[in-house]
């Protein structure tokens, strides 16, 4: 993980902002996807208001936060599948929304929280199908895109499930056929909408596992969204904290996740130690008295 100088916000114990300051983590000077003053929401009221995100080249950025408080609104319009009522979305220095729909997808890739695929799609199409940004009618299937997608399927521990129906697998196995095929998209930017949802812990690893793989080896840009707080501690460069459409913390997860926060942003009174092994935050809740 590289380090930089930075200044980050948290939250003080009496729920008012304030500013610390850190020498690990920082708001990137040069970023190719960055939120810019963004309000954007569903109908009339806002989900997300007046909101400025610039995400870490190379980085593992991961948005945690309570139900509703707009991390995956904020994923979605990042990736312009929502548009922002007021403020910018800006990729590679252009507003997202001037940008073309085949150049986004060669630039950035999105897994939603609950993909849908049709009923006996077998895991090689299904991984087949991330090339198709980069087909034209006159340059159609090309080797090129089959050592694409044999490197994806390698890189994801899929290859002999290529055969198999997606629908056949277990959670966790479908979860990496699913990111093999934004893996065979072939972008630096990956944005991944709670890629752990419905998995056992053992499969939550398991997937977060390959994310880390491909951000270290792949120099992959991975921005997700997570629910679980100390696995978002183990596997993040940068987290960013919200509430009620707001940032109120961003930083190393060492900075950022602190007792004062997790009370006033999760509602949660617990306990940060770091892990004997790697030093990195655990969250352990306190025991109520009965």
């Amino acid at each position: 993980m590289n380090a930089a100088p930075a200044q980050t916000t948290g939250v003080a114990p009496s729920g008012s902002p304030a500013t610390m300051t850190t020498s690990d983590m920082s708001t990137p000077s040069v970023s190719r996807l960055r939120a810019e003053r963004v309000t954007v929401g569903y109908g009339e009221k806002p989900v997300v208001s007046d909101l400025s995100l610039a995400i870490r080249d190379g980085a593992v950025t991961t948005i945690i936060g309570p139900n509703g408080c707009g991390k995956s609104t904020m994923l979605r319009t990042m990736a312009r599948l929502l548009k922002p009522t007021e403020g910018q979305v800006m990729l590679d220095d252009e507003p997202i929304t001037s940008v073309a729909t085949r150049d986004i997808a060669r630039r950035l890739a999105l897994l939603p929280q609950t993909p849908v695929a049709p009923e006996g799609l077998r895991v090689r199409d299904l991984v087949a199908r991330g090339r198709h940004p980069h087909q034209r009618w006159f340059s159609q299937w090309s080797q090129d895109d089959e050592g694409v997608v044999a490197a994806a399927l390698a890189m994801t521990d899929t290859t002999d499930l290529a055969d198999r129906a997606l629908d056949q697998l277990s959670g966790g196995q479908r979860q990496r056929a699913w990111i093999a095929m934004t893996l065979a998209q072939d972008t630096d930017l990956m944005l991944l909408d709670e890629p752990t949802t419905y998995l056992d812990l053992a499969h939550q690893v398991e997937v977060l596992d390959l994310v880390s793989r491909l951000n270290r080896e792949r120099s992959r840009t991975i921005v997700m969204v997570l629910h679980d707080l100390n696995l978002a501690a183990r596997y993040s460069d940068v987290v960013v904290v919200m509430k009620a459409g707001q940032i109120v913390a961003q930083g190393d997860p060492a900075e950022v996740f602190t007792e004062p926060l997790l009370a006033e942003v999760f509602g949660l009174d617990a306990d940060v130690l770091p892990d004997p092994r790697t030093g990195l935050p655990i969250i352990v809740p306190r025991l109520r008295t009965r």
